[in-house]
């Protein structure tokens, strides 16, 4: 199962289409969000500090009324995103995703040329991470035990710790703000391993397969 958020996706789109939103420069908004990220503080927290006071969910609705939502697209995939996806299938495992994201980011990834068992959003869930019953919704939707399933994602409080905590497999991918920012403390949260490519999956799943 696959995180969507600099894990899949890259997200520097979505940040720079905020940021013009904001009228703030693309550079200061990163910069932001980085201290956030550092700090452990929710996402949402860069968009307070950029504009103090704002409503969020009504400036979505604004972007909305003049056509200027953000939409996750396939172009924002990260170029080993999908072909990691292919090889996983055609090894015979059986893939997924399930992420804190809205439900046009399902409809963007049933229309990549995957063979996705699970798409599973946060926002058509009613739940999401680092609940606990987002990870067992997962378990259940696949009728597995959660030891059956590996996890990967870039997040060690929304991805890496909770997957664990449910008894799952972690793995987690060292990218993007939250990546990066997290690899240091991602094997102590218990992630079973660190990569850079999701190409690596592939070949992590085999060796905790030997490894019983």
């Amino acid at each position: 199962m696959f995180d969507v958020g600099e894990t899949l996706v890259d997200e520097t789109r979505a940040w720079g289409s905020w940021a013009d939103w904001l009228g703030v420069p693309r550079l200061t908004l990163f910069a932001i969000l980085g201290g956030v990220v550092e700090r452990g503080e929710d996402h949402r927290r860069a968009f307070e500090i950029a504009r103090p006071g704002i409503d969020l969910r009504a400036e979505i609705d604004r972007q909305r009324a003049v056509g200027r939502e953000y939409r996750l697209g396939p172009e924002d995939l990260y170029p080993d995103a999908v072909p990691a996806l292919r090889s996983l299938a055609a090894a015979g495992y059986r893939i997924g995703v399930a992420a804190n994201q809205p439900v046009t980011t399902e409809q963007m990834l049933e229309a990549v040329d995957v063979p996705l068992e699970l798409i599973a959003s946060s926002d058509r869930w009613g739940v999401a991470k680092p609940e606990p019953g987002f990870f067992a919704r997962v378990a259940s939707e696949l009728g597995l035990e959660p030891g059956a399933i590996a996890y990967v994602g870039d997040r060690v409080d929304n991805d890496i710790r909770p997957a664990a905590a449910a008894g799952m497999l972690p793995i987690h991918v060292r990218r993007g703000p939250w990546g990066f920012a997290h690899a240091d403390a991602a094997e102590a949260a218990g992630a079973m391993a660190t990569i850079d490519s999701l190409a690596e999956v592939e070949e992590v799943l085999a060796r905790l397969s030997v490894a019983g």
